[in-house]
Parts: C-alpha cells; structure tokens; sequence
C-alpha cells in the first residue's frame, strides 16, 4: 500500500483492496453494455488500484482505452468471514477512470510477474524457472490503473445496511491512456456460445453472484442478497444503499481456491427491469470463460491447452504495438 493511497482513500477500506486475492471488474462496451470479470486488484504507486489483462486476450483493457468509466468490487465472501471475533471485512467498491498501459510491454511484464508471484504464486512459484520462462502468453500483460473518484464500502460485509461514501477531491487528475494500436484487432479466438442455459446451470454451484448494472452513466457492481433462477434468467435482490435500474446488466458468478490456484467463472449478459431493490433478469447470451478447474490435472490440461491457442497470439500483439515479444525475467532480490 503506497503513502498516496493509504492517506486519500477511507482508513476503513484503504487495505482491503490492497489485500483481496479478487475483485470484480466492469467495464464497458461501445454500446454502453457492462461486462465484469474477476481479477486481481494491485495498488500501483501512485494510490491507484491497478488490475492487469494478459497482451493475448486484452480486451478488458480496450474497452477501458475506449471508454475510461470502470467499476472494481471487492466483495469475496470466502475471505471475509473470519472465524476468531474478528469484525467482517466491509464489501468495497471503487467507481473510477482507467489509465491503459501498454507502452512498455517489457516493463508490464515485469510488474506481472513480480507482483502476481508474490500476492498469489498460484503454483508458478514452485515450479522451476525455465519452463515458468515459457509462459510468456499468460505473464505478458496490459495493465489497467483505475483512479478513484467514488467509492461506496458495507461496514462488516453488512448488505442490509446503508453504505457509506467517499468522493475524491474535486482536483482529481484522470492521465491519459498509451496510444491505441493503430492496426486491426486480431479476431477472437472462440466462437460465442450458443446457449446460456448450460453455464447458468454450472453457476448454481458457485454462490450469489454479483450483477453490474449502469446508473448515472457508471457501470455499478454490488453483491446480490439473493438471486433466483427464473425460466428466462434471475430475479435478484440488491443491498440497502443502491437503487434498482433497468437495462443492459451483467451476471458474474465466481469462486476460488485460497491462492488463486483455482478458479471457476461463468459470466451472463442480459437486460433488466427494475422495481425498488429488485432486479428481474433476462439473460441473452453467456460469455466465453475461461475456468481452471478444481482438480489438478484438469485444470493442467485446460491451461496448456488454452496456452496452445494464445501462444500464437502473442508476437501478433506485440508487433501491433510496435514491440518486440516481452521476456519472462525472473524477479529481482
């Protein structure tokens, strides 16, 4: 945690973000429709909250090149329960403008692999370095740094109650992203699904999830106190504090192991109608996710194989950047 951010943002949630293994990202389509994925958050040097996108799928960070308006929550119920007395962790989010970074792909990759080592290891830390050097597809990144301007926490994780709010001073300066590449994007590496019901049965097993709508030109992300399936999509529930807004909204169902080694996603975009804290959901497509499984060889075998397809990605994404293919440096001492 920087000097920055521990004295400007709230002393009640100016940790939690710098702690959380996950939070939920949203950003925006060119249509204005939110889409949310889970990440994890880092605290950069200049008291912005900083999530990352590997160079091979960077989607999540042209959207915010295109449109800067993001939302980050950090709402993880496996990590805020404690079992010793201990208050609950409040549930946090940051409403902000994004910096896109990919200017210097070498130093992005750096960052990663320095930073993401340390926070979660998730297995690389054990294995050794010269096959973790082969795993440039998955470290090269684009970095996104999300400047605060409102942020809105539940004391204890408490959804029933009002939450409170932060705004940041009105001198706020937002920088400008890196230039955009100037040639066309590559296309997508999988086709749509054709079908949501299937993943909205697979996300019955991952919890409450977490829904983004837009409300007052922001993607808004909270937490659900209850979600129902419903025969075309969810009728959900939202906490004290947040007022119910129809539209385009995003479902984002998520869960993990304890450092990250694991973890299942199922991601559902649809439209809203709205009446006092209460959502009525029909879901139009799910998005193509992509899980590492609970079991070990699965989940080898989903990530080698999804290594396989961005592998050849990577000098393509590099080279519309005009840089050569970043290196995976081990960090220094």
């Amino acid at each position: 945690m920087t000097a920055s951010a521990l004295t400007t943002w709230p002393p009640e949630v100016a940790g939690i973000v710098g702690r959380a293994l996950v939070c939920e990202y949203a950003s925006l389509t060119r249509d204005g429709r939110p889409v949310t994925w889970p990440v994890t958050p880092y605290v950069g040097a200049a008291g912005t909250l900083d999530v990352s996108t590997g160079l091979t799928y960077p989607d999540k960070a042209e959207r915010a090149r295109r449109d800067p308006r993001v939302a980050l929550l950090c709402s993880d119920a496996g990590n805020t329960a404690l079992d010793d007395g201990r208050p609950r962790a409040p549930v946090v989010l940051v409403q902000g403008r994004a910096t896109v970074r990919d200017a210097d792909l070498q130093a992005n990759t750096d960052r990663y692999v320095r930073e993401s080592l340390a926070k979660t290891g998730a297995g690389f830390a054990r294995m050794p370095w010269f096959l973790v050097r082969r795993l440039g597809w998955y470290f090269a990144r684009v970095w996104v740094e999300v400047t605060p301007e409102r942020i809105l926490w539940w004391p204890e994780g408490d959804l029933s109650r009002t939450p409170e709010v932060w705004t940041a001073p009105g001198d706020v300066v937002v920088p400008a992203s890196d230039p955009a590449p100037t040639s066309p994007r590559l296309p997508s590496r999988s086709a749509p699904p054709t079908d949501w019901r299937p993943f909205a049965d697979r996300a019955a097993r991952l919890g409450e999830p977490v829904v983004t709508l837009v409300a007052d030109g922001l993607p808004l992300v909270v937490p659900t106190r209850s979600a129902v399936r419903t025969e075309a999509g969810f009728d959900l529930r939202l906490p004290v504090g947040v007022q119910a807004a129809g539209g385009p909204v995003c479902l984002t169902f998520h869960r993990h192991g304890s450092a990250m080694e694991w973890q299942e996603n199922v991601v559902l975009v649809g439209t809203a109608t709205a009446e006092r804290d209460r959502l009525s959901v029909r879901v139009e497509r799910a998005l193509n996710d992509w899980s590492l499984p609970e079991n070990r060889r699965e989940r080898n075998r989903s990530f080698l194989g999804q290594g396989k397809l961005l592998r050849k990605r990577l000098a393509a994404e590099a080279a519309r950047r005009g840089q050569p293919v970043p290196r995976v440096r081990r960090p220094q001492a």
